[in-house]
């Protein structure tokens, strides 16, 4: 396993980060014996870092983690990040930080968490996407930002981010103003946009190289959805596919899977791993966050970091294929 800088922090993070969310399960809906295999396999595969939120399986994401991590020596426990979404019409940020991280840590059964992250989408007007912060909610006097770094000087957390997710500018912005230490970036194969500018004929969700943003500005990135909630990774589907980006719908994303297939015939490996390879070839880039939803995904996403870097005649001829727009007009 590789490690990375984490932004501009003292952190390393491993190149391939436990996602223990709801579309991959794996803590909310296996087994008691699964889940331990699964926290072995994480460590012993050189994972330090797996992500959660209050809201992945209403609370059991973080119920779990919080009893599979208090039979671990101190010495061997991984980082864990989690989040909390903000209520806009409720007010009294600072009042809803303090009672959402309490609750969590509770779960969690910690003092304190290494990360703590806002999971509301962005927009200029909230009207726009329903429960979306505008940067000056996130941004003003007693604003979001203000409620975070609270939990900072409080010892509940060491460093503060948010889901980078929403309409771009707004995304820009919040990673401009240097409030944030770390954004979770919705990055992958088929949507190549949070990590270069696309030609005028992207007809899809464009993040305009918001991963260049942030390096430019040291704020760490964790990719979400490198497989594309699976459409990248299987033709199976769950009913969780979609849902994090705007103009986005599952049939465009199978269209353009089934643009990249016919490139993806002479790599080794599985589909999957070719996904977490592409989404580190970005240098700014800390870590990918994984969804697991049985163990084979996992020894699947750590033999994708040790293969490598994906070669550069396949990532030429991706390139060259999204500034086709996949061929979809």
């Amino acid at each position: 396993m590789n490690y990375r800088p984490f932004g501009e922090t003292s952190l390393e993070v491993s190149e391939v980060i436990f996602g223990a969310g709801a579309v991959g399960g794996m803590l909310i809906n296996a087994d008691d014996e699964t889940r331990r295999g699964a926290i072995r396999m994480t460590l012993d595969g050189g994972i330090n870092w797996i992500d959660t939120a209050a809201s992945y399986g209403s609370g059991k994401s973080e119920e779990a983690l919080g009893w599979l991590l208090d039979e671990l020596p101190a010495a061997n426990r991984p980082y864990v990040s989690t989040k909390t979404a903000f209520d806009l019409d409720a007010g009294d940020f600072a009042g809803q930080a303090e009672a959402a991280i309490n609750a969590s840590l509770l779960r969690l059964n910690t003092d304190s968490v290494e990360l703590y992250q806002v999971h509301n989408r962005l927009a200029a007007d909230p009207s726009n996407i329903p429960g979306a912060l505008t940067p000056d909610d996130m941004l003003r006097k007693d604003g979001v930002a203000d409620a975070m770094r609270s939990l900072v000087d409080r010892g509940l957390t060491r460093h503060i981010g948010f889901t980078c997710t929403g309409e771009a500018e707004a995304m820009h912005e919040v990673i401009r103003s240097g409030r944030f230490e770390s954004a979770q970036i919705y990055y992958n194969l088929l949507n190549p946009s949070a990590g270069r500018e696309m030609q005028p004929n992207w007809s899809a969700y464009d993040q305009q190289n918001i991963i260049g943003a942030a390096e430019n500005n040291g704020v760490a990135v964790m990719v979400i959805r490198a497989f594309a909630a699976g459409i990248i990774a299987t033709d199976t589907r769950t009913g969780r596919e979609g849902g994090v980006v705007l103009n986005g719908d599952v049939a465009s994303d199978e269209a353009r899977m089934a643009a990249v297939l016919p490139l993806l015939s002479a790599e080794p490996g599985e589909r999957s791993q070719v996904a977490v390879r592409y989404a580190l070839r970005n240098t700014g880039v800390s870590g990918v966050v994984v969804g697991l939803a049985e163990l084979e995904h996992l020894r699947l996403a750590l033999g994708a970091a040790e293969m490598g870097p994906l070669p550069d005649d396949l990532l030429q001829k991706l390139d060259a294929l999204a500034d086709t727009n996949f061929g979809l007009g």
